[in-house]
């Protein structure tokens, strides 16, 4: 046990709402919101995280003796490797191949989130070791869940360091992030990007509306049912058409605009009177999250790039944010002026051999990814002298 908690207890918890919310914040901290109490109960509550879907929770905590939390890990036994966006389909395949069963599996991550932040939470204060013990804790519950394996995805750079000090095997990735240099408004931040690109957003942003759609964005009270309805409606409609299966319900949308309306910006195009698309993002210390995107199907050029990345970007510089994450993927966004950037998962593998196949694949797969972060960071959109 950590110094100074020698009684401190650890077990798993199938439901959040049996964890105290100012306690389990406490530990996430306020800068992220997708780890906050209310955004995993949102979830589960609304059945878009449940045994049904394949997502069984199983948060670990650590408890003093008088019950108070002193830390915890957002943990789910999974029989799929769906809403995850680090991709394991391959070890899978290959492990199931050899005669190995690879599901259930044991997943940290916030479902459907492909946002970093912290995975071994802690109290402030909390005694030394603390994190420490989470990770060996996580080993355990591996062993006693008889699971292949159990991935962290997107942990924060501290805590990958952290696992893979304990021996975790190490995964990086990429995504492409905005930053705020300290512009005023969108015409300081154009004024950083060579001639042709800002001549080519320019004429993007004016081809969006078109002359007659309208966007607004939505935070705090000015949220309403009506406008949840019509994002779920193009939330269904996106993802019908490009993945299928959409895990998040319209009840979810309803908590989180009830519980955590301040920290959500809602981008809505509207054309003569109706909801065309919109842009859901959520709002951290410092930073702007993009979530999720749809639209009513028609098409709309330019409107995606309008709604997801430049309204991102004038929200974050009206609010002072320091940067905007944009989701997963899409090297077109480097052309809009977003960096890329290095994300990180951790993997601990029960089967020796299989855990050093997967070692090698990831040693190649680390290479190529760098070779790739570094072949982006040289055609920046920016002027020489940014």
């Amino acid at each position: 046990m950590p110094d100074g908690t020698p009684e401190a207890s650890l077990k798993l918890v199938a439901d959040i709402s049996a964890i105290d919310a100012a306690a389990w914040d406490a530990c996430a901290g306020p800068d992220n919101p997708f780890l906050s109490h209310a955004f995993l109960l949102a979830l589960e509550q609304s059945g878009s995280v449940s045994a049904e879907t394949g997502w069984l929770p199983q948060h670990l905590v650590l408890e003093e003796p008088d019950g108070r939390l002193l830390g915890a890990v957002p943990l789910y036994l999974k029989g799929h490797s769906q809403g995850e966006y680090v991709f394991d389909h391959s070890w899978a395949r290959a492990y199931e191949q050899a005669g190995g069963e690879y599901y259930p599996k044991l997943q940290s991550a916030v479902p459907f989130t492909p946002v970093t932040g912290p995975r071994l939470l802690t109290r402030p204060g909390a005694p030394s070791g603390t994190a420490d013990l989470l990770i060996r804790a996580l080993e355990q519950a591996a062993l006693a869940h008889k699971v292949s394996s159990l991935h962290v995805t997107f942990p924060t750079e501290a805590d990958w360091s952290r696992f893979g000090g304990a021996g975790w095997l190490q995964r990086i990735g990429e995504q492409y992030h905005w930053d705020n240099d300290g512009y005023a408004c969108f015409d300081d931040f154009l004024a950083t990007l060579n001639s042709r690109r800002r001549k080519d957003i320019r004429k993007e942003r004016q081809r969006a509306v078109n002359g007659d759609i309208r966007l607004t964005v939505l935070t705090g009270d000015d949220l309403k049912p009506r406008h949840w309805d019509a994002f779920f409606r193009f939330y269904i409609n996106t993802s019908d058409r490009k993945w299928g299966d959409p895990y998040l319900t319209r009840e979810f949308f309803a908590r989180i605009g009830e519980t955590m309306a301040d920290r959500i910006a809602l981008v809505m195009a509207e054309r003569d009177g109706r909801w065309i698309a919109g842009a859901l993002n959520l709002i951290g210390t410092d930073t702007l999250y993009g979530r999720n995107w749809g639209s009513d199907g028609r098409d709309y050029p330019f409107l995606h790039f309008e709604t997801c990345y430049y309204q991102a970007i004038d929200f974050a510089i009206a609010r002072g944010l320091k940067r905007v994450e944009a989701g997963a993927q899409g090297e077109h966004k480097v052309m809009r002026g977003y960096r890329p950037v290095r994300t990180y998962s951790a993997h601990w593998i029960r089967d020796p051999g299989f855990r050093r196949a997967v070692a090698d694949f990831l040693v190649r797969e680390a290479r190529a990814v760098e070779a790739g972060i570094e072949d982006l960071a040289e055609h920046l959109p920016f002027r020489q002298d940014h």
